[in-house]
């Protein structure tokens, strides 16, 4: 008897993100869904583009990439999406962001409703959430999800402390970097150390998972009242765009099929050290890749 792989629905932002070297599709929830793809898992992702030239180059690229393109939306009011990045600094990229944009309009419907209240797990970020149109959607399609993923990706100015302390309250498994962690426990002004402040916000927002990455330092996993620690995987980096989002796709994908919480972490660590080594949010690779870059790490 074969067991049924694990579903994920990503939404939110798809968008241009315009480097000096030209322009590369990019955010956060659709680099996700793309890793979730090429790690075998089926994914859905929902989303909203213009009816524009760029918006018909991203359908394309999406589903150049194998991922399913019928809940991306496109409108006639709103430009696709487009971010100018600042790669000066390869561990480091900063980003202004264009707004309103198409993505900030993601529309409720029938079957936007379906793909998520079907799906096992459902990933979402802070930055859909800016304006009010893909935020109402995004609430009301939390109260239907069975397993919520907060990406919280916190981009100044687009982001509200009330709009992520809500976030953080619906989410079950949440991963953010070492400094959205030192932001969010500020506001509360709550525990410093790491392992405390994990364990505080696993409490406080009752939250199944707690993981903090650490760039080139790994990444550390709160679960079953436990701490988890990975050292990072030395590699030649690219640039970084895109490696937290493999590293929260290749943890979702052990932890959705049962893996214990040390392996997730190591293979996450992995995953997102492979996507530094290219440059792009979503280079091609799979499973094997990883496996022999965690192979090569510990020889």
């Amino acid at each position: 008897m074969t067991t049924s792989l694990p579903t994920i629905a990503c939404f939110g932002e798809i968008l241009w993100d315009i480097l000096p070297t030209g322009k590369q599709p990019g955010g956060a929830p659709f680099n996700v869904a793309v890793h979730l793809h090429q790690l075998g898992l089926p994914v859905r992702f929902i989303s909203r583009v213009g009816d524009d030239e760029l918006g018909t180059e991203l359908v394309d690229f999406v589903a150049s990439k194998g991922v399913d393109t019928g809940l991306i939306q496109q409108g006639k009011t709103h430009l696709t999406g487009v971010v100018k990045a600042n790669v000066d600094d390869a561990n480091e990229v900063t980003y202004k962001i264009v707004q309103p944009v198409a993505w900030d309009y993601i529309h409720f419907d029938a079957d936007v409703e379906a793909a998520v209240a079907t799906a096992d797990a459902f990933v979402f970020g802070s930055l859909a959430a800016r304006q009010a149109g893909t935020r109402e959607t995004l609430y009301r399609l939390l109260e239907t999800a069975k397993f919520k993923v907060f990406d919280v990706n916190m981009r100044p100015p687009h982001y509200t402390r009330e709009v992520v302390k809500y976030l953080l309250g619906k989410a079950n498994m949440v991963k953010m970097n070492h400094h959205e962690l030192a932001e969010i426990m500020a506001w509360f002004g709550a525990e410093t150390d790491d392992a405390a402040a994990m364990q505080w916000l696993a409490t406080r927002f009752d939250l199944q998972v707690v993981c903090v990455t650490c760039g080139a330092d790994g990444a550390m996993l709160w679960a079953n009242n436990q701490l988890y620690r990975t050292p990072g995987v030395p590699v030649q980096v690219q640039d970084t765009i895109g490696s937290g989002d493999a590293f929260l796709a290749a943890l979702l994908r052990c932890w959705l099929t049962g893996h214990a919480p040390e392996a997730a972490l190591r293979f996450a660590c992995a995953a997102g050290a492979l996507v530094a080594t290219h440059q792009g949010a979503t280079p091609a690779f799979e499973e094997a890749d990883v496996r022999a870059l965690m192979t090569a790490a510990v020889a």
